[in-house]
């Protein structure tokens, strides 16, 4: 984009307010990503004329031509990042600039325009702001923003989008995965490789994976534990990292989870909850590659202390088990309560994180809207 085309600028945004408000929501009967607020925000883009003035208006239907480019060839990617309440009654986001960070990374690889993060982040607090009235209350319940950016030039020529939008709605939600999971290790089907974009988080990304998550789910399982290539190589679960704590093969205490390597999300939980264990420095806390039959063998062994997925939806939720090559492997949660829903690591972490989220504790992360 020219230099004198205009970039986004939360100074001229206006707002519209609905006339036909929602009620508050039951928080016991909310559905994950079912229940919208009152408000979204929409900010268009043209190649000719750069950012148009932000808009907050009632929350309702796109329009949008049929030859979009999002529509043809999934030029579309999204953020997921969360407000939350505090006890004073203050809102807080967690770590938005990594989401903003994200976005731009993954706008810039299907060619859609550099915006200004931290102007479409003002935005987005703004738009929190006229529909605060639904940020839950209740410790565990949060608004979920949903950040889209997608390709709308009506054009079936396979360049480049020259026409965008950013879109921004709300939904508060409460506990995503409130127990343990049962996995299905999967080395058939991949959802990432090398040179890929897996890394990235594009809509086209989360498409081809539906089918093999159904199939698993109708198998009695919650997710998938997506394994790559001859070895076997432990990626991701469904759509959040995955973290083992065990000891391993040198009798090291150990916290690992795949690395950065292009086909790995860089999941802003996953980064946090990393630096919270090293902050602590009471064991290895190690990104790198792991392998399907290096696990198997460490539960034979009896060395796999606990397993999660961790994720902005989920937060992180423990594994209890893993189907692997015809067999269902136990994983330990907690070995002093069988009812447990969250391992002794994981309870802590999650601990950790919410009570910054929710400002209990103060923190850096934990940024006032």
């Amino acid at each position: 984009m020219s230099a004198t085309l205009p970039d986004i600028d939360a100074s001229k945004l206006t707002t519209t307010l609905t006339k036909t408000p929602k009620e508050a929501y039951d928080l016991e009967q909310l559905d994950f990503g079912k229940n919208f607020t009152d408000h979204m925000l929409c900010i268009r883009y043209t190649e000719d004329s750069g950012w148009e003035a932000p808009e907050i208006k009632p929350y309702g239907p796109l329009q949008i031509d049929p030859a979009a480019f999002v529509l043809n060839y999934s030029v579309e990617t999204f953020e997921g990042m969360k407000a939350f309440r505090a006890p004073d009654g203050t809102v807080n986001l967690f770590r938005p600039e990594k989401n903003m960070q994200r976005l731009a990374t993954s706008s810039q690889r299907i060619m859609l325009p550099k915006f200004d993060q931290a102007q479409f982040l003002q935005c987005i607090k703004e738009l929190i702001k006229v529909d605060q009235r639904f940020v839950p209350d209740e410790y565990g319940y949060s608004l979920y923003v949903r950040p889209n950016f997608i390709g709308t030039e009506p054009n079936l020529n396979l360049k480049y989008s020259r026409e965008a939008l950013l879109y921004v709605y709300l939904s508060p939600v409460g506990p995503y995965f409130p127990r343990t999971v049962k996995l299905c290790a999967n080395s058939k089907e991949a959802r990432a490789w090398p040179g890929g974009v897996g890394n990235y988080k594009l809509g086209g990304n989360y498409a081809p994976a539906l089918r093999p998550a159904m199939d698993v789910v109708k198998m009695g399982y919650d997710q998938i534990l997506w394994l790559l290539g001859d070895d076997h190589y432990v990626t991701e679960v469904g759509t959040m990292n995955f973290f083992i704590f065990w000891t391993n093969s040198q009798g090291e205490r150990e916290l690992v989870t795949a690395p950065l390597d292009g086909i790995i999300l860089p999941g802003v939980t996953r980064d946090s909850l990393l630096a919270l264990a090293r902050k602590w420095g009471e064991f290895k806390v190690s990104e790198r590659k792991i392998t399907m039959p290096e696990v198997v063998k460490a539960l034979a062994e009896g060395r796999v202390l606990e397993a999660f997925g961790a994720g902005t939806a989920c937060v992180v939720c423990s594994v209890s088990s893993v189907f692997y090559e015809g067999t269902d492997y136990a994983i330990p949660v907690d070995a002093a309560d069988p009812d447990a829903v969250f391992g002794p690591l994981t309870k802590r972490l999650r601990g950790e994180l919410l009570d910054i989220q929710y400002g209990k504790t103060r923190s850096p992360w934990a940024v006032p809207v």
